[in-house]
C-alpha cells in the first residue's frame, strides 16, 4: 500500500511523513522528489521546464520505483510529494492501480496565511520564492480537483504529530 501525502509547500508533508512511518508497522518513507533529482543529474541536462514533474519520464519512474520497492520489501510506502497537476496525478494513480497497488491519498491542507507564514518563517530552508510561488496553484488545484480526490487533513491548527496520528488511524481503520 501507498500512503501519499500531498499538499503544497509548508503544509508539513516531510515532517508528517516521518511521523506516519513511525505509526504504521512495516512502512518506509519514499520521497518521489529523489526521482526528480536523479533526472536533474542527467548530463547534458534535460530541457528545463521549471519543474521536473513536467518531464514525461518522472511520472512513470515514480510508479515503477514505488512498485519495485514494494515488490522487494512489502509493507507500506509513505510518500510525501506535492502533485498539483491533475493529469500528472491521474498518470501516477492509474499507473499504481495497473499494478494493483492500493493508494490512500491524503492532502495536508492549511489556509493561505498559515502556509505563507510557515514558508516565510522556515528556519531550515529559509524564505523561498519557489515555495511561495506554489501557493496559488495549490489553491486552484484544491478548488478544482485535488480535495475531491483525497482525504483532506487540515493542518492549520494541528501539530505534525496530530496530523500523523489522524492519518495513521485512517489507514488502520
Amino acid at each position: 500500500m501507498i500512503v501519499w501525502l500531498n499538499g503544497t509547500h509548508g503544509a508539513g508533508k516531510t515532517t508528517t511523513s516521518a511521523l506516519v512511518q513511525q505509526l504504521i508497522p512495516d512502512s518506509r518513507v519514499f520521497d518521489a522528489e529523489k526521482v526528480g533529482e536523479t533526472l536533474m543529474d542527467i548530463k547534458p541536462t534535460l530541457p528545463w521546464t521549471g519543474n521536473f514533474q513536467d518531464w514525461a519520464p518522472w511520472r512513470p519512474l515514480v510508479v515503477e520505483t514505488a512498485r519495485r520497492v514494494l515488490e522487494y520489501t512489502g509493507g507500506t510506502l509513505v510518500m510525501p510529494m506535492t502533485v498539483l497537476v491533475e493529469q500528472y496525478w491521474r498518470e501516477i494513480s492509474s499507473g499504481l492501480d495497473q499494478h494493483e497497488i492500493p493508494v490512500r491519498h491524503f492532502v495536508l491542507h492549511a489556509d493561505q496565511d498559515t502556509l505563507r507564514g510557515r514558508i516565510e518563517g522556515d528556519t531550515d530552508l529559509g524564505p523561498s520564492t519557489f515555495r511561495l510561488a506554489y501557493l496559488e496553484p495549490y489553491a486552484e488545484a484544491a478548488r478544482t480537483w485535488l480535495h475531491g480526490e483525497a482525504e483532506v487533513v487540515d493542518t492549520t491548527h494541528l501539530t505534525p504529530a496530530q496530523a500523523a496520528q489522524q492519518i495513521a488511524e485512517a489507514v488502520k481503520a
